[in-house]
């Protein structure tokens, strides 16, 4: 009767440690290091920076990617996936990494390979020595499924800002100011690319407001895939980005969601 007993306990204990909500941190914090030995890091690591980028005052953000990240971001409506982040903050001496394991869960939806962006994190804990969890964080089978509130917009719930064909769509982009905005563009496959774009200087003023912590959020991207481009909906990828964000700070930024979509489309009309 005691094993019984014991095995039952056991039992009910597996289960519950089973039920227990896991957590992933947004970013990951390390020790400050300068944008040359961040991109050298980078590069051992096996990635390739794609653009250097100020964020924010005394801030810079490094974007980079790498073949096993483009080849994900491949399958369908998945191209925000292609790049990762690094947020080099000079004025509280720190850096901030986009997590792999929260953005890839959060951007592949129901595509999401544990395996593959598990690999991106060992790459980076390799070279970037102690990084800490953020203390912004979502519970993990929350994330597909994230969206800030009810009536807010999922992943899914693209801005689609023109059509046409993705060679002339992406001319567009890259004329309009003869290419000024554009921070970087990401070929993903022969119809498929990412954009990095510069928002006007009013518009990213946001960051500075709620929180410089999270500014690897900037640059903004289009994604031209199969003759649309689109940029994530952004009302979600702000919350996304900044999940600790109250409604009361969302407010504060009410604004802002629809000046971002005016921004990314004015190359299209």
């Amino acid at each position: 009767m005691t094993k019984i007993v014991l095995l039952f306990l056991s039992l009910l204990t597996i289960l519950s440690s089973s039920l227990v909500a896991k957590e992933i941190s947004t970013y990951l914090i390390g020790k400050y290091v300068g944008v040359d030995t961040v991109k050298n890091r980078l590069s051992r690591a096996g990635f390739e920076v794609v653009a250097e980028y100020k964020s924010v005052k005394q801030g810079k953000t490094i974007v980079f990617t790498n073949d096993a990240l483009k080849s994900e971001a491949a399958k369908e409506k998945r191209g925000n996936a292609a790049v990762l982040r690094v947020f080099i903050d000079e004025k509280e001496k720190m850096i901030s990494i986009t997590n792999p394991l929260y953005f890839g869960r959060a951007f592949m939806q129901d595509d999401y390979n544990s395996d593959v962006f598990e690999a991106q994190l060992d790459s980076l804990n390799k070279v970037f020595k102690s990084l800490k969890g953020s203390v912004d964080k979502l519970e993990e089978e929350d994330l597909s499924a994230y969206h800030f509130m009810m009536g807010m917009p999922y992943y899914e719930d693209v801005d689609l800002l023109a059509e046409g064909k993705t060679t002339e769509l992406l001319e567009k982009v890259n004329s309009y100011k003869k290419g000024k905005n554009v921070l970087f563009v990401l070929k993903i496959t022969d119809d498929s690319y990412l954009v990095g774009y510069d928002l006007g200087k009013r518009t990213k003023k946001f960051v500075k407001k709620i929180g410089r912590a999270n500014a690897a959020v900037l640059p903004y991207c289009i994604s031209i895939e199969k003759g649309k481009a689109t940029s994530l909906e952004a009302k979600y990828y702000l919350a996304v980005s900044y999940p600790l964000l109250t409604m009361s700070e969302f407010t504060t930024i009410a604004t802002v969601p629809g000046a971002i979509t005016k921004d990314l489309s004015k190359p299209f009309k």
